[in-house]
């Protein structure tokens, strides 16, 4: 039972700090587009990373809460 407990407190940890990561780059994008800068690569990347945390994210909520959809 504890390692239920532990595998569910780590994927809470785990979905904590991917929220966190998912801010930061959101935050960065919006500071980006406000600046006009022409580096559309970094742009791209970012935003690119932001949709794979957030993929995440929904992966672990489904994982920690599977009925909550239904």
């Amino acid at each position: 039972m504890s390692e239920v407990f532990e595998s569910a407190t780590s994927l809470q940890h785990r979905l904590e700090n991917l929220r966190a990561e998912h801010q930061v780059l959101d935050s960065t994008i919006n500071s980006l587009c406000l600046l006009k800068q022409d580096d559309e690569l970094t742009l791209r990347r970012l935003k690119k990373r932001k949709l794979i945390v957030k993929d995440r994210i929904t992966l672990i909520e489904r994982m920690i809460e599977p009925d909550a959809r239904a």
